[in-house]
Order: C-alpha cells, then structure tokens, then sequence
C-alpha cells in the first residue's frame, strides 16, 4: 500500500514538474512570432533575435500579443473625455476625384477684338461703356479717316468710268480697309460719298473692353473695343503634381459658387496645359462649361471637382485616421475593451475626404478617426504608449519620470569587459531619472573612459550622458559596495 502511494506521488511529480513545463514550453513554441523588438526602441525591428543599438537582447513580439508596446489600454472615462471616435475599414470603389479651385474666364473662341485697319478720328461711340450688350450687326462707332474717304472717291470714279480693272481694284480696296460688302453695294449705287464711315458689331455678346472716347485719335494697332459671348464661359484650375496624371481630356467637372448654394454646373476638361508652374508645382487645366442664363461670370472664383475614373476593389478609410510623420505613416486600430493598437500602413491615393491604404489594414477592422493624436503623440511610440496608459489605482496621482536633460548617474556590476569595442556590459540597478528597471545591457564608453583596474564581478558608480540618441559612459568607478543583485 505504502509503495503504491508512492508511485502515485512520484506520477503527481512528475505531472506538476514535467507534463505542465512541457505544455506551456508547446504552447510558446506555437505562438507565432512576428518580429524582434529593442527593448527601449520599438521602432528598431528585426526578423530574427539579435542585439539593440544599447547593446540589450531583443525581445520576440507574437501574433496574438502586446509585447512591443503598440498597445495602449485606457479606462472607458478617459476615452470618452478624449472624444475619441472610429471609423470602419471598407473595401470599395474609389473615384479618383480631384477638388480644388478655378477662375472663371472668358471662353476665348468667343471673344473678338475690334481694330480698324485705318487710321482717322472717332466721330461717335454709340457704346457707352463696358458691360453693353450689342448683336451682331448693331453699329457701334462713326470714324472720319480721310484714307477711306480717298478709297470711296477712287471706286465712285471708277464706277463712272466703267474700268473693269479699276473697278475691281477700287472694289478690293474697299474691302481690304473692313468696309462691308452692303456699304460698297449702297456706295455704287448713290454714287455718294461718307465722310464718316460706320463701324457695325461682328458679333452677339458684351462689351469686355472699351479703352476709346468720342473724338479719341485711332490707329490700326489700337484696340477699339472687345466683345465677349457668355453662352459659354471657360474656368481655369490648378492640379497638384500628385495628381496631374489623373486628369484627362474629356473627364467630367462639376463646380459651384459661393453666392448660389445648391447649384451645380456641369461641364468637361478641354485642355491640359503641358507644363507645371515652376513656382507653386501645379498643372493648369481648362474647362469648358455652358452658362446660358450668363450666371457664370467671369473672375469669379468657384470651388471646382474633377472626375478622373474610378479605381476599384481598393481598401479605403477616412483621411482624419491616417498618422503621418517624417518617417512613417500610421493609424490606430481599435480593439475593443478600450484597447487601441498603433499600426505601420503605407498609404495610396488621396480623394473626397477618403484615402487608398494599400497595405496594414483588413476590411473589417475599425480606425480611430478623432483623439488619435492625443494618443500618438510626437514622441515615439513606446513612450507615448506608457504615459497615456492609465497607472494602478493606488499609484494615479504618481508622475512618470521622463528621461534626463543632464547627466544621470547609476551603480552596477560588471558582468563583461569588451576593451576592443570599448564597452562595458553592466548589471545595472533601476535608474529612476530614465524610468529604466534593473537590467543587463552593453554600454559604450566614451572618449577618456578606461577599463584599467577593473575586472569582472566589480561592483561600480557610473555616470550616463545622451549622445547621438544613444547614452555613452562619461565616468566609471570601482565601489566596495554591493552593485546590483547576481
């Protein structure tokens, strides 16, 4: 009997201090190990175990778990106070829609110039000023040139004398300095003279320009007036680099005006400018758009979208989610019970308030869209993790230390001399002023720092110094204290 207890006990042995070690060294053995982490860095990664820039081990980070210090878990008050709100991850279609501003311009295939093709003198304007409306055919100034009173003399002699050949000539010249062809037909048939020649409007529209007066002096190189038709108008906008290879020649536009909410005019883009404006980096684009109740007028600015296709199948969240640094973009996934993880992602296309996330994130999964900065702050992630986590509850009025602006001194053992590196590695105490916990890490010794003396086993006093991101051994010491705990 007393032997069959005792096998029982020894199986019990062997069951607590084998089988369970065993277990749980499986169970280890199958979690899946993303990557290797500093200790004291998170963004130093590695595929594979290995050394820190401070010389300490670095530590595994597994699938299901929180070990690089990515994850923060904050009490459901503090979220709330933080106004924090998330968005779905979506897989969709994704216009690839331009916004930006425009001008509204004259459309130039509308706008004629006015010139005399003569000299002489402004008899009479019948515009009065810019902004008239005229048609085509309305008379629109009197001028006396004595020019064209030579040339109307020289065809009325020529109609008397019946020369085909001067007939024509006279006739030609007429033509050539812009008197119409139903003047030159009255001019032959009354065989009277004008002294003052009318000048009629080649087309609908208003006057854009009026630089002249009554009695102004004109040559052929002087502008009389310009006419512009409105049942159609052009709106300049600008594109930025980013975008200038989403913009073709036919795309569908849509712009609207402050000064009529609501309204939307439709139009296409006609023309891309070939180069970029050296100064602000952006493409030129011209569209065309009807007006015909001439609402659009132009100069006036109006907020303007281009449709440049849609791209299909993408991963897509709102633009607020995404973290952008110098070196990295980010976002920040909510997962449930207040916890919030910071994750890599690399960013596509930008539009409509939506950005393209071609790689890091699911379907499925929900992103932080406000309070994202309050928890991702500009140190580095690790850091900001900690001091936004909420401390045990009998320690919450406790202030985290932040790392040191000046020397930090500490005690320790050495536990390795490495001269032909000129480091120390050092079983080092907790060092408050870092927020460090005791630990065993390679230090390196800075210029005037020397090793004679010590041996391995020492107990020492050494002073820190931050130089270059990394801190640097300034003095060391032997002690006959006790360092740190073997």
């Amino acid at each position: 009997m007393k032997n069959r207890i005792l096998t029982v006990l020894a199986g019990l042995m062997v069951i607590l201090h084998g089988v369970i070690p065993l277990q749980v060294a499986a169970a280890e053995d199958e979690r899946e190990i993303r990557y290797w982490v500093a200790p004291m860095d998170p963004n130093y990664r590695r595929d594979k175990p290995g050394k820190s820039p401070m010389g300490m081990d670095l530590i595994p980070v597994y699938a299901d778990g929180d070990e690089d210090g990515s994850t923060v878990t904050i009490k459901p008050e503090v979220v709330q106070n933080l106004g924090v709100r998330t968005a779905v991850v979506e897989r969709t279609g994704l216009w690839r829609r331009i916004d930006t501003v425009g001008y509204v311009a004259f459309d130039e295939s509308k706008l004629s110039h006015i010139h005399l093709r003569t000299k002489g003198w402004v008899e009479k304007l019948y515009v009065e000023s810019e902004g008239d409306r005229v048609r085509q055919g309305d008379p629109i100034l009197q001028i006396y040139s004595p020019e064209l009173v030579n040339a109307q003399e020289e065809y009325v002699q020529a109609v008397g004398f019946g020369n085909k050949t001067m007939l024509r000539a006279s006739h030609d010249r007429l033509v050539a300095l812009g008197i119409p062809l139903d003047q030159i037909k009255q001019l032959a048939k009354t065989r009277k003279v004008q002294q003052r020649v009318t000048i009629y409007a080649p087309q609908d529209g208003v006057v854009a320009t009026l630089p002249i007066r009554d009695g102004m002096y004109v040559k052929p190189e002087t502008r009389i007036m310009s006419l512009a038709d409105l049942s159609s108008v052009w709106v300049q906008a600008e594109v930025f680099e980013r975008q200038a290879d989403w913009v073709r020649t036919g795309n569908p536009a849509d712009i609207r005006l402050s000064y009529q909410p609501g309204r939307e005019w439709e139009g296409t883009v006609q023309y891309i400018y070939p180069s970029l404006d050296p100064k602000t980096r952006t493409l030129r684009v011209r569209m065309r758009f009807d007006n015909p109740d001439e609402a659009l007028k132009p100069n006036m600015y109006a907020n303007v979208r281009i449709y440049g296709g849609l791209k299909e199948n993408v991963i897509v969240i709102p633009i607020e989610a995404l973290i952008r640094t110098g070196r990295e973009e980010r976002v920040l996934i909510a997962r449930g019970e207040g916890r919030f993880e910071a994750r890599q992602v690399k960013a596509g296309i930008e539009s409509g308030g939506w950005i393209e996330i071609v790689s890091g994130l699911k379907p499925g999964e929900e992103v932080v869209t406000s309070g994202q900065f309050l928890i991702d702050s500009e140190a580095s992630m690790k850091a900001s993790m900690t001091r936004m986590s909420t401390p045990p509850d009998n320690k919450t009025d406790e202030v985290q230390p932040s790392p040191a602006a000046g020397p930090v001194t500490g005690r320790g053992v050495i536990k390795a001399l490495l001269p032909d590196v000129h480091k120390v590695n050092l079983q080092h105490e907790p060092i408050p002023q870092l927020g460090w916990p005791g630990m065993t890490m390679d230090f390196q010794l800075g210029d005037g720092v020397s090793l004679n003396g010590l041996a391995e086993g020492d107990s020492v006093r050494f002073q820190l110094e931050e130089r270059d991101g990394s801190y640097v051994i300034t003095v060391l010491d032997k002690t006959a204290n006790g360092g740190a705990s073997q």
